[in-house]
């Protein structure tokens, strides 16, 4: 029970972190993903291809 806890702050941490290290990157774009519990939880489950689907939803909504 610990190790799944444990494994799932570690994916929690991961996806803020990549999320965060995206926006650093895109911050003079204006291209800003904002971090909420649904982007992280998707970045958590997916990984990095659901973090390019949501720049591209972002690009072709704004």
């Amino acid at each position: 029970m610990l190790k799944k806890l444990l494994s799932l702050t570690k994916k929690i941490i991961y996806s803020s972190f990549l999320i965060y290290g995206y926006n650093i990157l895109a911050s003079p774009l204006n291209l800003i993903i904002p971090i909420n519990i649904i982007t992280v939880g998707l970045v958590m489950i997916f990984g990095i291809p659901i973090l390019m689907s949501l720049i591209i939803i972002f690009l072709l909504i704004f």
